[in-house]
């Protein structure tokens, strides 16, 4: 922090004063120290050479246990697939026509069993489900119609076409044995035939435990067979077999279960269930559901690595010694100077600034010392204004954090009396059926709905000055309209409250931004009227040399000596009395003048007598240019919504209920109106009716799906191929002139916007039916034009 205090130019002033000196290199003192570092790029080299073997190991690892383990599930899968073929060539024949009879077929399932060792037993199931012909090796042969065998799930599963594969089951508590069942294929689409018949044999899975008995690696590697359920069906135990293991619950047959294809990981048991890390290998067998999983312990299969690692560990041992033993020399010759350093810099950061470090090494390390020193003496110089500037900067906190307070008591008193009495007005309009007497409670709902939208106003405002939202466009400006427009919106407020409101017509022009000179003006009117019990307000302008001062005079309470310094300032009102039913207000209207003032360079004066009244002045530059072709004017907005009727408006707001609102409001004015919830509905709604044009476009800025009104209007515009007049309303009203600035066709109300101000915007965007001028006191901006 009390760097940033420094002037800049003292700061490159100091850097600049600290150059290397030409006493010697550090990098050339202990360059032959760094010699003895090459045991580092030992170490380096034997680390990355461990780390090559490891993955060279691994390869070889995983290439090994994969062959395995496919080789076996392969020779598996052949050995199951020829029965099947065996099978399938006996239901050829029989379909063919070539074997008939059961003594044909029971002669040509004796050829099978010869043919097939593995397979005890066959049964031809007709297309019933009945047992036709049974052939076994242990049983006596049985021919001619038999049991139902319709219900099996043999029989059901291989009529869909594919090969059953049942449990594995062991015979007389020795033999394992599988069932296998295939159906008659004819007709070229699997499970139909001309018999409909099914062949169902069990085999017996002995060549299976051979297959898995013979593969070994090593000392403690081992193969065996699971079934889909983790049930082990084949081991080099045949005691574990026999036992109908079910070996589920390890991590690798868990892994090996849920797996697809062929996979090597490490495992932290093997199956034998000694708690010893395994390199294991998975293979499946799709056609039986089965899988193959080869395993050994993780150190013999990586025992080649092992003596490797240790190895090349006692190399690294022995570099790792000699760098160590010249690290410490080189740290016993460069740790004194660096302990100087690190002893100025806490006494540095304790804050004892007037401490200095001294060294003599004649290198870079003095050098640092020296600048060590110059930055201590910066600091000092910094930390003397260090505590003004702290003390200032807290009253600016406290400042904001009072004004904070402030602003959420008079927001929440002054927000909160309307919308109170907005409530109580709807609720006695509900309980009265007299029409004076709903007359008179719809006047006060407007006027309650007519403060909260002031406030809004208000809010909106000072938020948009303070954000920077809002950038003045100077130009010349006809203080004369200006009047005309308070006179507008004021007259009918004085005459209320029993005052009166004179205005002197003026012929002057000034240069000036005419939407804030306008509202500058309209806010001190505002309080003018807000703070006069009896009497009146003058409105008028004099002219003084190059300058035009423009006057509000009041009758009203005046202001009181000791707030004349904090009339300014944000939620500050004078004190004094007000009229029964007058709104205070969150005393932002002077604030907001303040403000716009300062932006568009005029001068704000006034005087005031308490008990008398005052008088505010802006003084603003005489515009002595020669006047432009006068531009379109505005309707009044006394001349009532007559000049609307007839009038086809289009309404886009994603809100129904907005939507709704703006469209009843419209066709309360006469118009014809259109509403529609997006551009795409508009430009359907177009499409339908080609003839259809509209007169005025009325849309939200921020529709659904991201969509923006001011890309809306433009491409309802280009569907109708004229730039029909635009107007947004939006709460963003900020952003959305910002995105329209570049139009003038486009004006934006911000919400929550009066009727009379949309319905007197509306007169002057369709004054002429025609071709639309555009006045500057209308150009797109988050502003109310009146």
């Amino acid at each position: 922090m009390a760097a940033r205090l420094l002037p800049v130019h003292t700061m490159d002033a100091s850097v600049a004063q600290v150059r290397p000196r030409a006493h010697g290199s550090l990098f050339r003192k202990y360059a032959l120290y760094f010699g003895g570092l090459v045991s580092a790029a030992l170490l380096a080299t034997g680390l990355l050479t461990l780390w090559s073997s490891y993955f060279e190991a691994r390869a070889l690892v995983d290439a090994l246990y994969r062959e395995k383990a496919d080789g076996a599930a392969t020779r598996i899968e052949q050995f199951v697939r020829v029965i099947e073929g065996q099978l399938r060539a006996a239901l050829i024949v029989h379909e063919a026509g070539i074997v008939q009879g059961a003594d044909e077929l029971h002669l040509e399932l004796i050829r099978l069993m010869r043919q097939a060792p593995a397979v005890s037993d066959v049964a031809w199931i007709d297309a019933d489900g009945r047992q036709q012909v049974r052939v076994s090796r242990t049983a006596r042969d049985e021919i001619g119609a038999g049991p139902d065998r319709s219900g099996e799930d043999a029989v059901q599963v291989a009529r869909t076409g594919t090969l059953h594969t049942g449990p594995v089951y062991f015979r007389h508590g020795s033999e394992p044995f599988v069932t296998l069942a295939v159906a008659a294929q004819a007709g070229g689409r699997a499970g139909q035939s001309r018999s409909g018949a099914v062949l169902v044999a069990d085999v017996n899975l002995k060549l299976v435990w051979e297959v898995i008995s013979a593969i070994r690696i090593g000392a403690s590697g081992l193969a065996y067979v699971v079934d889909r359920s983790g049930l082990l069906i084949a081991h080099p135990d045949i005691g574990l077999v026999l036992r109908k293991s079910d070996v589920s619950m390890l991590e690798q047959v868990r892994h090996g279960l849920s797996a697809a294809g062929t996979d090597v990981h490490i495992a932290p048991s093997g199956v034998d269930g000694r708690h010893r890390r395994m390199v294991v290998a998975h293979a499946a067998i799709p056609a039986l559901g089965w899988h193959v999983f080869v395993e050994q312990v993780l150190t013999e299969a990586f025992a080649p690595l092992a003596s490797a690692a240790i190895r090349i560990g006692v190399t690294l041992v022995a570099g790792v010694v000699l760098a160590i033993v010249i690290a410490l020399a080189l740290a016993r010759r460069m740790s004194a100077p660096i302990r100087a350093l690190q002893a100025g810099a806490v006494r540095i950061g304790e804050g004892r600034l007037e401490e200095r470090v001294s060294l003599q090494t004649r290198d870079e390390l003095q050098d640092l010392a020296e600048q060590f020193n110059r930055m201590a003496e910066r600091l000092r110089e910094s930390y003397e204004g260090l505590e003004a500037k702290i003390d200032e900067r807290t009253r600016q906190l406290a400042a904001a954090n009072d004004a904070k307070s402030r602003f959420l008591a008079a927001a929440s008193h002054d927000l909160r009396q309307p919308a109170h009495a907005l409530g109580l007005f709807l609720a006695q309009m509900d309980d009265t059926t007299a029409p004076d007497e709903q007359a008179r409670l719809l006047g006060r709902v407007r006027a309650s709905s007519a403060a909260v939208c002031e406030l809004l106003d208000a809010l909106f405002d000072i938020s948009s000055l303070d954000a920077g939202k809002v950038s003045p466009r100077m130009g010349r400006c006809d203080v004369q309209s200006i009047f005309n427009r308070i006179e507008q919106h004021y007259a009918a407020a004085a005459r209320e409250q029993d005052l009166r409101l004179r205005i002197r017509p003026t012929v002057e022009h000034v240069s000036s931004d005419p939407v804030l000179l306008e509202r500058i003006v309209l806010n001190l009117v505002a309080n003018a009227v807000r703070y006069t019990r009896e009497g009146g307000v003058l409105v008028g302008c004099r002219r003084r040399g190059d300058r035009v001062r423009i006057e509000v005079w009041d009758t009203g309470i005046g202001i009181a000596a000791a707030d004349r310094e904090r009339i300014f300032e944000e939620f500050t009102q004078a004190h004094g009395p007000l009229g029964a039913g007058q709104a205070k207000g969150l005393g932002l209207g002077l604030a907001i003048v303040r403000r716009l003032a300062a932006l568009v360079g005029v001068a704000i004066e006034f005087d005031s007598v308490p008990g008398r009244g005052s008088v505010f002045a802006c003084v603003v530059p005489l515009d002595q240019s020669p006047p432009a072709e006068a531009m379109p004017r505005a309707a009044p907005a006394g001349a009532g919504a007559a000049g609307l009727a007839g009038l086809h408006a289009l309404v886009i707001d994603d809100d129904r209920d907005a939507r709704e609102a703006v469209a009843g409001l419209l066709g309360r004015w006469g118009c014809r109106v259109t509403s529609e919830a997006g551009g795409d509905a508009a430009i359907a709604t177009m499409a339908r009716e080609p003839g259809l044009r509209f007169d005025v476009i009325v849309s939200d800025f921020r529709l659904a799906d991201g969509e923006l009104g001011t890309d809306t209007i433009a491409r309802v515009r280009a569907a109708m191929g004229r730039p029909v007049p635009a107007l947004i309303v939006s709460g963003d009203a900020g952003e959305a002139a910002r995105v329209a600035g570049g139009d003038d066709t486009i004006h934006v109300l911000a919400k929550p916007v009066e009727a009379a101000r949309m319905r007197a915007l509306l007169h002057y965007l369709v004054a002429d039916r025609g071709e639309v001028g555009v006045t500057p006191a209308l150009r797109p901006r988050a502003s109310r034009p009146d």
